[in-house]
This record gives C-alpha cells, sequence and structure tokens, in this order.
C-alpha cells in the first residue's frame, strides 16, 4: 500500500513539474520564412489544413489556437500581431503559415518572405524578458546542448537600400562564447554530415565573446533548404534564418 502511495505521489510531483515548466517557458521566438498560403499546395496535400487568403489568418503548427503572435518584416520594420488560427502542418522549412492579406499588410515579398515571430505572453513578465532578449545580442553557453542553440540576428538594426541589390541569407547555426566551441561544432558537422558541402561553413568571430558559426550564404530558398533539413536531422530543434551582411 505504502509503495502505491509513493508512486501516486511521484506521479503528481511529476506532473506539477511539467505543468510549471509549461507554464514558466520563454515566449518562443524565431527567424526565418513564412509559407504563403494557395488552394493549391493545400488540393496537393502539401498543407495539411485550409486557410481564407482574403482574410488576415495565420498557422503555427506547435502553438496554441488563438496564443497571441507578433509577426515582423525585419527588412520594413512592419509588424502584425495576430492570433494563431489554428494548428496545421506545413513544409518544416518555414517558420509560419500566412494568407496573402497577412503578406500585403506586411509588405512581404512573395519570392522571399523574410519574417520575425514572437509570441507574446499574458504573463508581463515573460513579456519583459522577451523584448530584453529581443533588443540584445543573445549569448550561448560553449557547453550548451546542440538542441539547445538559439540564434540571433547579425543585421537587426541596420537599415540599407536593396532596391538594386538581390539579398543574400544564412542559417546561423549557433552563437558561442569562443572560437574553439564554434570550430568544434564545426568538425561535428564535417564528420557527421558527410553530403553537407564544407565551403558553406564559416566561423565569425563578432568579438572577444561572440563567434557565430554559419551556413551559406544563399541566393534563393530552394538551395538553403536542402542544408536547412540535414542540419534539421543533425539535432538541431530550432535553426533561424538571417539576412547575410
Amino acid at each position: 500500500m505504502k509503495y502505491k502511495i509513493i508512486i501516486i505521489a511521484l506521479f503528481l510531483c511529476s506532473c506539477t513539474m511539467n505543468s510549471t515548466k509549461l507554464e514558466n517557458r520563454a515566449p518562443y521566438n524565431s527567424k526565418g520564412f513564412a509559407y504563403i498560403y494557395n488552394d493549391e499546395d493545400y488540393k496537393n496535400n502539401i498543407i495539411k489544413g485550409k486557410l481564407n487568403n482574403s482574410l488576415l489568418q495565420v498557422s503555427h503548427a506547435s502553438l496554441k489556437n488563438n496564443a497571441l503572435i507578433k509577426i515582423i518584416n525585419p527588412k520594413t520594420n512592419d509588424s502584425l500581431t495576430i492570433r494563431n488560427f489554428k494548428r496545421i502542418e506545413y513544409p518544416d522549412f518555414y517558420k509560419i503559415l500566412i494568407t496573402k492579406k497577412v503578406a500585403e499588410k506586411l509588405n512581404i515579398q512573395s519570392d522571399l518572405p523574410l519574417i520575425e515571430i514572437l509570441e507574446i505572453k499574458k504573463n508581463k513578465s515573460f513579456i519583459a524578458k522577451k523584448a530584453k532578449i529581443y533588443n540584445e545580442e543573445k549569448k550561448i553557453s560553449s557547453n550548451a546542448p546542440i538542441t539547445s542553440v538559439k540564434i540571433s540576428n547579425i543585421s537587426k538594426n541596420k537599415k540599407t537600400d536593396r532596391t538594386n541589390t538581390k539579398d543574400k541569407f544564412v542559417i546561423l547555426i549557433g552563437t558561442f562564447y569562443t572560437n574553439d566551441t564554434a570550430k568544434f561544432l564545426k568538425k561535428r558537422i564535417i564528420k557527421e554530415i558527410p553530403d553537407y558541402d564544407v565551403k558553406k561553413l564559416q566561423i565569425r568571430k563578432k568579438s572577444n565573446k561572440q563567434t557565430d558559426l554559419i551556413s551559406g550564404p544563399y541566393n534563393t530558398i530552394n538551395f538553403m533548404k536542402n542544408d536547412y533539413i540535414l542540419l534539421k536531422k543533425f539535432g538541431f530543434e530550432e535553426l533561424d534564418i538571417i539576412t547575410y551582411e
């Protein structure tokens, strides 16, 4: 009897801890490309749900229904705060599914729909925490596991006239305190992903305490997509895509 009571107590404790972790998790924040909805992709089963292109609707596959999301166009600083309409499966390479109405509202280019997503929490302490992260360069401990590597924007506050130039993008694999850690991860990728083009992997020292490991640059989404998928299979939970400067 005592044995059963102990098991029940441990189970309840575990549930409480997991619930607390879910409630206290940091708001979702990611950068990359949006998938602009079209009915043909829905009919061909590429997208597993339907949106109305004449309405302001978005779908994020992992965030809760009605979760409040801020979508930002990093090139123009246009933004839109909107609720997650419903969860719909779409190709994993993309960060969010949006309607044409949303793309127009944010002045997003259909060929290179670069966006940033910020989940807005009702808890003010979370909002303040995420706002601080959003405005500062993120720093990752050199001993952090690969799956927890989070990305920062190389050119967040720079505005340039790009009317006569074609944008290039990179996959920011990780930001580290030391150059040695970036080198170590680069060697692991080369060793464990034999199909990866080694020439695309670059180590860029930003400061004495920040070194970035990136892949690229890429001129088109299609060229980037294959490498992104390879890196995801390698074990990265979240990879951001940023403009190359």
